[in-house]
């Protein structure tokens, strides 16, 4: 039976959960003051939002009740996991992928390949691309194509690919600015400064972790 479509926030907690399973498993898993963290970042995130407690807490029941997420219990609070994996019904590699869509918006697979760096190690483009058209090609009876991919743009050097798990897309709601190839083809730089960024907010998560939060 396939998925309802999420909403912007469910997506956005989700793919929370997924990426910090992956990139601080010592604080994983999460409370509900780690999850808000996580959706909040400035960085890594597209578009960046302002999801409070008690929308965090909405969206994990409904993902709960989905059989996207699970929470347990022991310690000083309840501590939440995602199971999109099975969930869904996809392999690791085409999660970190969802993941990523999920939290940094379209992207081509070259940016894909470089950020999903610390969730998952393609071994080259052509992996990513593969993964992604079999998310794209996915049946009706497995619940229909999870990804998409957009027209490209005039200037840029490669299409980006978006997720559909908040449902159909339109591709002019997608569209870059027209500032030639280097609005949609981030340079080495902006690649490694996105990193950087990811490793200090993996910081900030696991000394949350250590106080308790």
């Amino acid at each position: 039976m396939p998925l309802r479509p999420l909403t912007p926030i469910e997506a956005r907690v989700l793919g929370t959960l997924m990426e910090k399973a992956r990139t601080v498993p010592d604080s994983y898993p999460l409370t509900l003051n780690g999850v808000v963290s996580g959706c909040n970042q400035k960085s890594s995130r597209d578009p960046v939002m302002q999801v409070t407690d008690g929308e965090a807490q909405e969206a994990l029941d409904a993902l709960r009740g989905l059989t996207l997420a699970f929470d347990t219990s022991g310690g000083r609070a309840t501590r939440w996991e995602h199971n999109a994996e099975r969930g869904i019904g996809i392999p690791g590699a085409a999660a970190a992928i969802l993941g990523l869509l999920m939290l940094r918006g379209p992207q081509t697979a070259g940016e894909l390949r470089i950020h999903t760096e610390r969730w998952h190690r393609f071994a080259d483009i052509s992996s990513v691309e593969a993964f992604l058209e079999e998310l794209a090609e996915r049946s009706d009876e497995k619940g229909g194509p999870l990804v998409q991919l957009l027209p490209r743009q005039a200037g840029a050097r490669e299409a980006r690919w978006i997720h559909l798990l908040c449902g159909p897309v339109d591709a002019d709601d997608h569209a870059l600015p027209a500032l030639g190839e280097t609005a949609a083809q981030p340079s080495g730089l902006a690649a490694r400064v996105a990193a950087l960024e990811d490793a200090v907010q993996a910081l900030q998560a696991e000394l949350a972790a250590l106080r308790g939060d």
